[in-house]
């Protein structure tokens, strides 16, 4: 019986030997087939493969298509309202009338605030890599108004879209009487719209996180790689930066929407790691969009 014993163990052994033998060959395997994946993907291209290309885009754009309709088609009652709104604002514009001034300031405000959302876009977007218009537009536009506001010393200038120009009114103010608030509301909706558009330029990062943690499949960009990377080696991460993205991974991961928050409302140069960190452990879009929100366009713009 002792011996029968130790032929099982025996055969235990040889078997937990053959099994971890397997996996890893399987994983060698797996590893060593997604390289040739992402080696493939990077020739198709419309340089190498014209026709190939021109395929998968024609194929994927056909794909989204009919994603897009089954979605519209399950909320077409939301889709007449917005058509309906649409024809009513439309009818509003071309129509003269007494409304006319009031549909002309909503336009200017409306173009205005998209310019300041666009570059807000235009300094986020590029995971870290985007145009300082905060430095560039927000701040010396920021600047103008504060040097205006004291020489003035009034905020009473024409509405925004600013001229040239700032001209100051032709009424009389007491000295000293201007207050940081008051040139602070000045500029709070250029500074609100801008902090609105960094927002919206972290997304990017978070879809694609997403994406890739939905499909199971490793997109070719670095950011992403080196926070996989980061998460297999995150216990022997010894230099200043990677415990400081370990960091915010964790916070985020932890804390949640207020760990978001607390990361979008300080000057932050890791915060695409929270972008995607979010969409890799599949945050709701609206949890991470919320708190991104609230801590650029609001917490954050007021302390700039």
């Amino acid at each position: 019986m002792a011996e029968n014993g130790t032929d099982c163990d025996q055969r235990r052994i040889g078997m937990s030997k053959e099994q971890h033998n397997g996996n890893f060959t399987d994983s060698s395997m797996l590893s060593e087939r997604k390289r040739r994946e992402r080696e493939e993907r990077l020739n198709i291209v419309l340089w190498k493969k014209p026709l190939v290309t021109l395929q998968y885009f024609c194929l994927e754009t056909l794909i989204n298509l009919k994603e897009w309709t089954i979605k519209l088609w399950r909320r077409r009652g939301v889709l007449v309202c917005v058509l309906l709104a649409l024809a009513v604002l439309t009818a509003m514009y071309y129509i003269e009338g007494a409304h006319q001034q009031y549909v002309r300031y909503m336009e200017k405000k409306f173009f205005w605030c998209a310019y300041w959302v666009g570059l807000g876009i235009l300094s986020s977007v590029g995971l870290g890599t985007g145009l300082h218009t905060f430095l560039l537009y927000l701040g010396p536009h920021i600047a103008s108004v504060t040097l205006a506001a004291y020489e003035c010393n009034s905020v009473n200038f024409p509405e925004p879209p600013y001229p040239d120009q700032i001209i100051c009114p032709d009424e009389e103010t007491t000295a000293g009487s201007i207050s940081l608030w008051a040139i602070i509301s000045k500029v709070r909706l250029e500074a609100c719209m801008w902090g609105a558009g960094t927002a919206i330029g972290e997304l990017p990062p978070y879809f694609m996180a997403r994406a890739a943690r939905l499909s199971g499949a490793e997109p070719d960009d670095e950011e992403y790689q080196e926070f996989e990377e980061m998460l297999e080696h995150a216990e022997a991460a010894q230099d200043f930066a990677s415990r400081a993205k370990l960091a915010v991974q964790n916070l985020v991961q932890k804390v949640g929407f207020f760990g978001i928050l607390a990361c979008a409302s300080i000057p932050n140069p890791l915060f695409d790691l929270a972008g995607i960190t979010c969409g890799h452990f599949l945050v709701p879009f609206w949890t991470f969009f919320g708190a991104t929100l609230i801590g650029k366009a609001v917490i954050k713009m007021h302390i700039q």
